[in-house]
């Protein structure tokens, strides 16, 4: 068994990295939370209860994940650094033994989907997510489906802004609609560069998302989500002009009829429900 290095220390964190001749990837965007108060604050929000199914995405060092297991959790852990995923299991041996932690070794994006269809959907989903994926491990769960109770990422300030930004806003976009059509959600806490090792050159965001119980819905999800990301491709054209990229012109103009949208209108200018509205117009044009 291996002991974990000091969390809450650059220096000790750095040691331990070079006497075990591993660094860090730039490419998997690896930053360690080394305030502890952080870390606890945002096990807190993520409101776990003993014996929870839980899933973690990036452990890295197992910072969060040592945090997690101390409250009783069954834990699942993504992790895409094999060096990191060498050493996990040693760290948390007891909790291997007594089948309260797990590891899928590899790019989540290419192993969540296998893993949820042959176990227990989690209640919770949890992660420090690299900056370069964030979104798109995000959006991946809800188009494909899987929505969990509650879930918090640390993550780049800026996707944080556009999770929950309002319509009408610079930051509203796609990525706002897709989350905000699932989950409410609401900023945690502001994270300055300096709560990291490396320290990151961008400051990060918690976010909590709540699963909707009253989630809106519509006649045909996979039109609605295919729909949403075109009209907001092109965010200096008209919803016209981007609507009829997507489908014919005679449908374009039926379904914004339908719904009473202007034309010249741009996509950011319409709210969820009003897009819900138009992916149903579309769909009855379809089947007209």
């Amino acid at each position: 068994m291996i002991l974990h290095p000091d969390y809450n220390s650059p220096a000790a964190l750095k040691e331990f990295m070079e006497s075990h001749n591993m660094a860090m990837q730039k490419k998997f965007g690896q930053n360690f939370l080394v305030n502890e108060d952080a870390r606890k604050r945002l096990i807190d929000s993520l409101d776990v209860k003993e014996d929870m199914t839980v899933w973690e995405v990036g452990p890295g060092l197992g910072s969060m994940t040592s945090e997690l297991l101390s409250r009783g959790v069954n834990l699942t852990v993504f992790e895409i650094d094999h060096g990191f995923a060498r050493l996990l299991p040693e760290f948390f041996e007891e909790y291997v033994k007594n089948s309260h932690f797990a590891l899928v070794e590899g790019d989540v994006l290419k192993t969540w989907q296998k893993y949820a269809k042959e176990n227990k959907a989690p209640e919770r989903f949890f992660g420090n997510l690299p900056y370069n994926v964030a979104a798109t491990i995000i959006a991946d769960t809800i188009t494909k489906g899987l929505r969990f109770e509650k879930a918090v990422f640390t993550i780049q300030k800026e996707v944080g802004l556009r999770m929950n930004a309002k319509t009408g806003t610079e930051d509203y976009s796609s990525f706002s609609v897709i989350c905000q059509w699932a989950y409410d959600v609401k900023p945690v806490m502001d994270l300055a560069g300096g709560n990291f090792w490396p320290v990151p050159n961008v400051a990060s965001r918690a976010v909590l998302m709540t699963k909707k119980e009253d989630f809106p819905r519509c006649k045909n999800p996979d039109l609605f989500l295919k729909m949403v990301r075109q009209i907001f491709s092109l965010r200096r054209k008209t919803i016209r002009n981007n609507l009829s990229r997507f489908v014919n012109a005679e449908l374009c103009d039926y379904a914004l009829d339908k719904c009473s949208i202007e034309p010249s209108l741009r996509a950011e200018k319409l709210s969820i429900e009003k897009l819900l509205e138009l992916s149903d117009a579309l769909d009855s044009g379809y089947n007209k």
